[in-house]
């Protein structure tokens, strides 16, 4: 197909467009609403990942070190600085810090009032108060496999682990998995038959156009570069405007959460996804699956009129 041909089936397609306004409109309509279900779906789920995992972060444990009568000082801290290490060393650990006893005794008399935080200096035998290390929990779904290696290190003595809390949110999370990857599938499936009956109610009423094309022997390629065109053109504006729409939205919801973050912080709703960071990403996405869905589904709905 020569250059000039293409060019000007390619004018002829985007010119179809304004031609048939009214099935052009309606499959412009569909692609949107689904491109928009869609698009939003995906960054409640991006981000409602984020939610999880903000939450699971705050999951602690507490590891106390062994405290032996009459042990020397440099065993002592050799001891401590053992632990230190392997704790450093565990990939499932983060955030490790060390509290001696000095400190423990300091937090603990700051959380008392008046006479209530001197009685820690009145108890026999010096600071009661344990030496400990804190972390948080990577992975919270190995969060017994941890604290079971952790228990083994020599010199510690206990292992203080959230374990209801933990396999709270571990069943929260797979269920949550599960019931947005159905709703997606579910959503997705939808939006590709709704579009695929809207472009071929379109295709179909133009079914003698293309009937006339062929008897006059246009090629099948002739034929369809500018339903292709159409597709695409009407796709890609579908896109774009899902596009404008997805960040308004978003950055609605987003200035909702930023505005009170102090009180959405207890619920995890921090660190969320900013929209400068996907606004081109998320341009890009929209426009190139409305294009192909556009395209694509004209092709095929147009496949039985080529039949002739």
């Amino acid at each position: 197909m020569r250059n000039n041909n293409v060019s000007y089936l390619v004018k002829k397609g985007v010119s179809s467009v304004w031609k048939n306004l009214v099935m052009s409109f309606a499959s412009f309509s569909i692609l949107l609403v689904s491109l928009l279900q869609v698009s939003i779906a995906v960054l409640f789920i991006l981000n409602a990942n984020i939610i999880m995992g903000n939450i699971e972060d705050t999951n602690q444990i507490a590891v106390f070190v062994e405290d032996i009568e009459n042990e020397s000082q440099a065993a002592h801290d050799k001891k401590v600085e053992h632990i230190r290490d392997v704790l450093n060393a565990n990939e499932n650990l983060t955030d490790v810090k060390y509290i001696s006893k000095e400190e423990a005794a300091q937090k603990w008399s700051e959380t008392m009032s008046g006479e209530a935080s001197e009685l820690i200096n009145m108890v026999p035998g010096g600071n009661p108060m344990p030496e400990t290390f804190t972390a948080r929990v990577t992975d919270i779904r190995n969060i017994r496999f941890t604290v079971s290696a952790i228990k083994s290190i020599e010199g510690v003595e206990q292992v203080n682990a959230p374990y209801d809390f933990a396999n709270a949110l571990v069943n929260i999370r797979n269920a949550f998995s599960l019931i947005i990857i159905a709703m997606l599938v579910v959503l997705i499936i939808v939006s590709i038959v709704v579009i695929s009956n809207t472009i071929r109610a379109s295709v179909f009423a133009r079914r003698n156009e293309i009937t006339i094309m062929k008897y006059v022997g246009a090629t099948n390629g002739f034929i369809k570069l500018p339903f292709f065109v159409e597709g695409c053109f009407v796709g890609m504006l579908a896109g774009a405007v899902s596009w404008g729409l997805t960040c308004f939205i978003y950055s609605s919801v987003f200035t909702l959460f930023t505005d009170n973050l102090t009180l959405w912080q207890m619920f995890g709703f921090f660190n969320l996804i900013p929209l400068a960071s996907i606004r081109w990403l998320l341009l890009l996405a929209n426009c190139t699956a409305g294009a192909l869905l556009g395209a694509v589904g004209t092709m095929i709905s147009m496949n039985k009129y080529l039949k002739v």
